[in-house]
């Protein structure tokens, strides 16, 4: 059988007016979580953390980059999937985190087409560099 104790019993979270940032359980349990990107999961947790009790935030674009390393380009990739799949609204100075919608919209893939695009997202290629940088031997079982 298996405990439901807190294994550290003196730190358990509380709010205590430190903020409140909450992700329902069911943003894992029903999909939500599998259908975003890397760095859509890293904008969406910063905006719930950053977010005031009714999941209001109004950091900039270029502290949020910095805070989250990464381009610009991936954040607006990121912010403008994250409003299409009804996660975040935005009105160009303030961001809300919104109640979770039905259910989850996941995006379809977009063709490969650049030879950066293959190398982040296809798996052989991906295998292929790694074969070439590490010098393994291709003909070898893996």
């Amino acid at each position: 059988m298996v405990s439901r104790q807190p294994i550290v019993p003196d730190r358990i979270r509380r709010i205590a007016g430190q903020g409140f940032s909450f992700i329902p359980h069911r943003f894992l349990r029903e999909g939500f979580f599998a259908s975003l990107t890397k760095n859509e999961l890293n904008l969406y947790t910063f905006l719930v953390l950053a977010g005031d009790r009714h999941g209001i935030s109004f950091y900039h674009y270029d502290r949020i980059c910095t805070l989250l390393r990464i381009p610009l380009e991936f954040y607006i990739e990121a912010r403008n999937a994250l409003i299409h799949k009804d996660l975040i609204a935005f009105d160009g100075t303030r961001f809300q985190v919104l109640s979770l919608p039905k259910k989850p919209i996941h995006s379809s893939p977009k063709p490969l087409k650049t030879d950066k695009d293959f190398e982040d997202h296809d798996p052989a290629t991906i295998r292929q560099i790694l074969v070439t940088d590490l010098g393994l031997d291709q003909d070898r079982d893996s």
